[in-house]
């Protein structure tokens, strides 16, 4: 048995960067920072405030929302789970890349400038295409 789960609560980074694969499916892509505060340990040794940067891949119904709602700034609480790809660049080097592909999420807060949110905010899990498994629809 194994679980690959992934929980992520933070701001998103830019705008998703929405396109189209086989048969018209969207697949959005963006970055998304989370941050531990900083704090001063028993010793009273100062740590200071760390983000972390993930890249974040939405298929489906899922990329379609995210094209409509989520924008630089969002507050999104997501769970996916994580996937690495590697790929050869220009100079034949091999690259190695780790994404989370989200299952559902919920749209928290907004940058004032965007649309309004959409009633339903949790959304069932997409697969890549190919991969369907009926979803409800959005």
């Amino acid at each position: 048995m194994s679980v690959n789960k992934v929980i992520l609560l933070g701001r998103v980074g830019k705008d998703p960067d929405v396109r189209y694969v086989a048969q018209n499916q969207p697949v959005a892509s963006f970055t998304l920072a989370t941050t531990d505060r900083a704090y001063t340990n028993a010793n009273g040794v100062q740590v200071p405030e760390r983000t972390e940067w993930h890249n974040i891949v939405m298929w489906g119904k899922n990329a379609e929302v995210a094209e409509r709602y989520i924008r630089k700034g969002t507050q999104i609480y997501l769970e996916g789970r994580l996937r690495t790809r590697a790929w050869e660049d220009r100079n034949q080097v091999k690259r190695y890349t780790t994404e989370i592909y989200v299952d559902t999420f919920e749209l928290l807060a907004r940058p004032a400038n965007s649309p309004q949110q959409p009633q339903q905010q949790a959304q069932q899990p997409q697969q890549p295409a190919g991969n369907q498994n009926g979803g409800t629809p959005f």
